[in-house]
């Protein structure tokens, strides 16, 4: 993410003030307020809202200290990480109204704006993902008949996307385009359609009046400005200009995902008191995030945002495929199909520094892993499973067992080694043991079709961990580098997984947990060794 350096050194600057025993409370939150401000205006936000985020910070940083008769060291620590993250939200966070939700069975417009370059077509498409998804019947329209180009890209986004589309090559003007790209679809009940428009600067008049009469024809439940995030504070006066002429109600800021600027973007946009409601992070039409402060501010300072993490999931899943492995759960049952079709979910998923972020306390780990190293792992599991018969996944792989021959035969056809099929099916068998313990005690399944582990919440594999739990084993980490570095060395290297299967060296997950420090964090977790 773009922002994840400046979450880092907040987080820096609010650890080492818990951290601090030395100097007085005031002096350790101007030392804090310091780093937290510069670290704000590297990455381009005002300085009219850096200032006054630094003196509302202050005040009730020492108020509170000043008005309560006497408080613990982790009562303190409390109020400083409450107080940062507040403010933080803040100041991304215009407290808008709620914006438009498009409605089922009706007609929902929906109109693009944006400068030239900003990643408006690109925008549409993933809108159109976003809410195919999520059981409309979505349409495209393109109304862009000033750049050239403009309607074949929407063509083939859309055609990529499986997404129904409508534009011209012989009909220049753009308001009888949207005007019958939206009669069509109307005509054939769709629910959501989108109409983009052509770029546009706040000095081009000509195209700004072409934006109002293109609007008047539409008549759009919810317009939208594109706006792109590498501009950094010029967001401000670029949005303001849209404003005063189209009124459009919501922002989608794109480029998030590599531009040191974004936090400039967002801090300006807010400034206009228009709510962003996505955020693109990276080129692929599934890479739409919907902006909400406080998850947007808990994946920067690396808390996780385990309800996107959820929703994330469930959208990408299969709901027949969810069913089937469901009702094995309960049964107790989790085969090698199973297990394939939870894979192609995680993967389904986008990059895994993105999954990462949404879980507490691994997004600073994975900084550490190799991430394009792990994504070649996984696929390779995909080939492994994908050279298997419908026989063999529909079984327990005990299959393979009582015939070894079959394990050679999967070998050669995904291009790996026995060892490496063997490593995959100790996986899943790791997987079917959970499932069993799960019908044993009666716990269910959890979110997606996943088990409920006992003792554990509604979220894949994860254990029950709090954020002080994650923290405290963060800093045991830290503290003990020898044992950093062996779980990477099980893990393989950097963080890659020996072998195709992503499966952790046996022998060395074995000796590792021998070690007092890992038993102490296991049983902390609930995972008892």
């Amino acid at each position: 993410m773009v922002l994840a350096d400046l979450g880092k050194r907040i987080n820096t600057a609010v650890n080492s003030a818990l951290s601090n025993t030395q100097d007085d409370y005031a002096t350790t939150v101007d030392v804090m307020l310091k780093t937290i401000v510069t670290a704000l205006l590297e990455s381009d936000v005002n300085i009219k809202l850096v200032s006054k985020l630094r003196t509302n910070l202050r005040t009730k940083l020492l108020d509170a200290k000043t008005g309560s008769k006497s408080t613990s060291n982790a009562q303190t620590k409390k109020l400083i990480q409450k107080t940062v993250f507040d403010e933080l939200c803040d100041l991304v966070d215009c407290k808008a109204e709620q914006s438009f939700q498009p409605k089922k069975k009706k007609t929902n417009i929906i109109m693009f704006v944006g400068l030239q370059g900003s990643g408006k077509t690109t925008s549409c498409t993933k809108l159109a993902v976003y809410y195919s998804r999520r059981g409309f019947k979505v349409g495209l329209v393109c109304a862009d008949t000033f750049r050239a180009g403009a309607f074949d890209q929407l063509k083939q986004n859309a055609i990529k996307a499986h997404i129904p589309f409508y534009g011209s090559y012989v009909e220049t003007d753009p308001v009888k385009v949207a005007a019958e790209g939206i009669a069509r679809f109307k005509k054939e009940k769709f629910e959501v359609i989108i109409v983009d428009t052509s770029g546009r600067h706040h000095q081009e008049q000509a195209l700004f009046q072409e934006m109002i009469e293109i609007s008047a024809v539409v008549k759009p439940n919810q317009t939208i400005m594109v706006l792109d995030a590498s501009i950094g504070q010029a967001a401000e006066q670029q949005s303001k200009a849209f404003k005063d002429s189209a009124d459009f109600g919501a922002i989608l800021l794109t480029k998030m995902d590599g531009h040191a600027k974004g936090g400039g973007a967002i801090s300006a946009v807010a400034a206009t008191n228009t709510p962003i409601i996505f955020i693109g992070t990276g080129e692929h039409i599934h890479d739409l995030e919907k902006f909400s402060p406080k998850s947007f501010i808990s994946k920067l300072l690396g808390i996780g945002d385990i309800e996107s993490l959820l929703e994330q999931f469930q959208t990408v899943s299969n709901t027949e495929d969810t069913k089937a492995t469901m009702e094995n759960i309960q049964q107790g049952k989790f085969t090698l199909l199973d297990f394939k079709k939870q894979m192609q979910t995680i993967m389904k998923m986008g990059p895994l520094s993105n999954i990462a972020q949404m879980i507490p306390g691994m997004g600073n780990m994975m900084s550490q892993i190799g991430e394009e190293e792990t994504s070649q792992k996984m696929k390779k599991m995909v080939y492994v499973l994908d050279s298997m018969t419908k026989e063999e996944l529909e079984s327990d792989s005990r299959i393979f067992i009582d015939q070894p021959s079959r394990l050679v035969r999967v070998a050669r056809g995904s291009g790996t080694s026995v060892f490496e099929v063997e490593m995959i099916l100790m996986q899943q068998q790791m997987m079917a043991r959970m499932a069993q313990s799960t019908k044993a005690a009666q716990g269910g399944v959890g979110a997606g079709g996943m088990p409920r582990i006992p003792g554990m919440p509604n979220m894949p594999g994860m254990p029950k961990m709090t954020p002080q739990m994650m923290q405290q084993a963060q800093q045991r980490l830290r503290a003990n580098p020898g044992l950093m570095s062996n779980m990477q060395n099980m893990l393989g290297g950097r963080g890659g997984f020996p072998g195709a299967g992503g499966m952790p060296d046996m022998n060395e997950m074995m000796k590792m947990m021998q070690d007092p420090q890992m038993q102490q964090m296991a049983k902390q977790f609930g995972m008892g060794v």
